[in-house]
């Protein structure tokens, strides 16, 4: 068993663990990273934004706590000190430029997270972190207070230790759950894992008609087994063999807390553009204009070619019915199609597939102001492990560099207080 001193042990080397740890060490304290993936740190942070890496959204801290759907008044003391602002200054200050895209999200210029993997890797060298790349098994504590990080082969004597370990999204980048055993071996609250921001399955056999179809420009409403809508926004989808996928569906299956006792629905405004009553003005003067045309012919100039047959599937008119034979009835059948077309939602795609896991450590535990452990001294939570996630768009890897900055400030306070007692 290999043995070391540290003030601080960082455990996981994702995006909170490596800001985190390089922040604890430029103010002077001897800190050790723990990373299982040998020779690799930063692995999911080199897959978000499929590629691109999505740092932040160019936006005020009251519209980022706006984005947070599970505990947003958990995040407010830590977004408040350390922003999106700060996080665009603090990454430039490394040399990665940065631009800001439609809704304000916020890529390198370069549109590669290997940059920003990069610059962090220099960051971690330049401070002196120690990275060993071990897998931390547990926290060993003395009197309630963190002693040592204990791996497969390593041992870390340290007086704080920053668990950053993640969810179980993309389970493949090391991301398995062994933070929330840790954190439950230490008398934590466990909120169960559930994927959000995750592509949903349908039982509508028309998804897999339609697959690869994106609709841009569409209205999307989820709602519940009640019939009451949980969430809608306008937005782009997508058409999968399993269901559908896509921007708005990601953002949809946040609120889709349970499955249990009945599915969700989802409600596709295909002419948000239009209400009811003008779109059937309009389809009067078409009916009227190209009243010889068979119906069928006729569909492309309403919805996407991919989806002709599943509308006249639904809609029971004959694609060869010419326009002026459809009666009142049929053309209010197909009015109602093109403002809600619905789809039954059977249940999420596995959590492995989802962008970020909700559920994790209950923050009812944890110090908003420190991240720190109310039960344990010297433990402290960053990123994914906490009970907290918002939107696509930059937010939850805000919510890693906020939460990383708070702990890291506070545990390298602890150690110099210490140290200032003791001397």
């Amino acid at each position: 068993m290999r043995r070391i001193e540290a003030d601080i042990a960082v455990i996981g080397g994702g995006a909170a663990g490596m800001l985190a740890s390089a922040m604890a060490a430029e103010q002077g304290l001897r800190v050790v990273l723990m990373e299982r993936n040998e020779g690799y740190t930063g692995k999911k942070l080199r897959i978000t934004g499929k590629g691109r890496c999505n740092l932040t959204n160019n936006c005020s801290v009251r519209e980022v706590l706006d984005q947070i759907l599970t505990n947003s008044r958990f995040m407010i003391s830590a977004v408040s000190r350390f922003g999106p602002a700060d996080v665009m200054v603090y990454f430039e200050s490394m040399g990665v430029a940065l631009k800001t895209e439609r809704g304000g999200r916020v890529f390198p210029v370069s549109d590669r997270a290997e940059e920003v993997v990069q610059a962090m890797r220099r960051k971690l060298r330049q401070t002196g972190v120690q990275v060993v790349y071990d897998r931390a098994r547990a926290v060993r504590t003395a009197e309630s207070a963190v002693a040592a990080v204990c791996g497969e082969h390593t041992e870390i004597s340290c007086a704080a230790a920053i668990l950053c370990t993640g969810g179980v999204s993309y389970p493949a980048t090391g991301s398995t759950g062994d933070g929330y055993v840790m954190a439950a071996a230490l008398g934590h609250r466990m909120i169960p894992p559930r994927p959000s921001l995750v592509p949903l399955c349908c039982s509508d056999g028309c998804c897999a008609q339609m697959q690869g179809l994106s609709l841009r420009n569409v209205r999307l409403t989820a709602m519940d087994r009640k019939g009451k809508a949980v969430f809608t926004d306008f937005g782009e989808m997508l058409f999968t063999h399993f269901g559908v996928s896509g921007p708005l569906v990601l953002s949809a299956s946040a609120h889709m807390r349970s499955f249990e006792g009945g599915q969700y629905t989802l409600s596709i405004d295909l002419k948000p553009a239009l209400d009811q009553e003008k779109l059937d003005a309009r389809l009067l003067r078409d009916f009227k204009q190209y009243g010889n045309r068979n119906f069928a012919n006729y569909l492309p100039e309403l919805v996407n070619r991919s989806m002709v047959p599943v509308v006249l599937e639904r809609v029971g008119i004959p694609g060869d019915m010419k326009l002026n034979s459809v009666t009142r009835a049929q053309r209010a059948e197909l009015l109602r199609l093109l403002k809600d077309f619905r789809l039954c939602v059977t249940g999420p795609r596995p959590v492995d597939e989802a962008i970020v896991t909700a559920g994790g450590v209950d923050v009812r535990q944890v110090s908003p102001s420190t991240m720190q452990s109310k039960l344990v001294h010297g433990l402290y939570f960053a990123g994914e492990i906490l009970d907290v996630d918002a939107y696509t768009g930059g937010f939850n890897l805000q919510i890693a560099w906020s939460t990383a900055k708070a702990a890291a400030d506070a545990a390298a306070a602890q150690i110099q207080q210490t140290e200032g007692h003791a001397l």
